[in-house]
């Protein structure tokens, strides 16, 4: 398999590719201040533009007269990214997991071969010989660093219902497991640019990308809370205000489920008096949800099981105010829900004996979300 993917890279990469893995090593000190200067999230990537560029690298431009958004360097990391796509379709690996190997890539290294990093850490991902991942000089190897990756991502359970941010952290166990999420949008339009450069675009025989189901990454990016610090149960966390881009049935809905912050949780119960005697006039998480809903007009089926098949779905890492979230269970049956708020917040009704709510996203796996508006 390895001489098939090295194979393709020697047909279809470019010169930069095979002039050798010693020039594409960067110094761990550069590197860390190149990954802390970038902190935001990516938005509104343009991928005509981005294949635009892309296809000039790839014909050997050198990289001054060329710009992607997130990409200081991009004629040493659109090869590299070639490099994990052609990797990736080699191994027959779906579209989804070529954009999380690159979203990893981006996280980890900035997609830079670095000869050093954290500890004994190397290469595109990060990988670490004393963690099994073979010798310095293989995970120096761009080729063998990204079938590693993805070996092990086929061996994750489920990966594919994961967000990519999930499927990613399944396999990096990362000291900051949400943070591949910022990078969704550009690994997504890398993907698709550098695809279409190779015989068949990667496709299924039969012509269906087995991720056109898959929800769109366009829109905002998620904030992940914890900026607020510790949140006291039941308050509202000092600084947050429902943001002002909002949709006013949303903003309603999320104004009603604060008015019920600090009661307590009441399994099966309507939250049609959740500040009453009556404990079945409390909210469940599911109750919570439908009763604000209605407060603004808008009707929600009564359970979870029913309301993760409400709206249509989004990607978690494109929240809006009043988007509904899912965790616990499965992706096509979860267990709990609770009403993204903005700035990284969460508010629910999430167990017998805690109040309704707000936390953090960061606290929540998310495995699906829903716009009901």
């Amino acid at each position: 398999m390895k001489a098939l993917a090295a194979g393709i890279g020697v047909v279809f990469l470019s010169p930069i590719l095979i002039a050798g893995t010693g020039m594409m090593l960067a110094s761990s000190a550069e590197a860390v201040k190149t990954s802390s200067s970038f902190n935001t999230c990516l938005t509104d990537i343009d991928t005509d533009k981005v294949a635009e560029q892309v296809t000039k690298i790839l014909d050997g431009a050198s990289g001054k007269n060329v710009h992607i958004e997130g990409l200081d360097l991009p004629a040493e990391q659109v090869p590299n990214a070639q490099t994990i796509v052609a990797t990736g379709i080699s191994l027959d690996v779906p579209k989804k997991g070529q954009i999380t190997a690159l979203a990893t890539a981006m996280q980890e290294s900035r997609l830079r071969n670095l000869s050093s990093g954290d500890r004994d850490s190397l290469g595109l991902f990060q990988q670490r010989p004393s963690q099994g991942w073979g010798s310095a000089q293989q995970i120096l190897d761009p080729v063998y660093a990204s079938e590693q990756f993805y070996k092990h991502l086929l061996k994750v359970n489920g990966w594919q219902q994961m967000t990519v941010t999930q499927a990613a952290q399944a396999i990096q166990k990362s000291g900051l497991p949400d943070a591949y999420a910022q990078w969704e949008n550009l690994a997504t339009a890398l993907q698709e640019a550098i695809a279409k450069t190779f015989p068949g675009n990667g496709n299924n025989p039969d012509g269906k990308d087995p991720d056109q189901d898959r929800p769109s990454v366009t829109g905002t990016c998620t904030q992940d809370g914890s900026g607020f610090g510790r949140i006291p149960e039941g308050s509202v966390p000092k600084g947050y205000t429902i943001p002002k881009d909002a949709d006013p049935k949303a903003r309603k809905a999320i104004e009603w489920a604060m008015h019920q912050l600090g009661t307590l949780y009441q399994w099966g119960g309507s939250c049609t008096n959740a500040h009453g005697p009556d404990p079945m006039g409390r909210c469940d998480c599911s109750s919570l949800t439908q009763q604000a809903y209605a407060h603004a007009g808008v009707p929600l089926t009564r359970t979870t099981y029913t309301q993760v098949n409400e709206g249509k779905a989004v990607s978690p890492g494109q929240l809006q105010p009043g988007d509904l979230i899912f965790s616990r269970g499965s992706a096509a049956r979860p267990e709990h829900v609770g009403m993204y708020m903005g700035e990284g917040l969460v508010i629910e009704a999430p167990r017998t004996t805690k109040p309704v709510r707000i936390i953090p996203i960061k606290d929540w796996d998310i495995l699906a979300a829903r716009r009901v508006l």
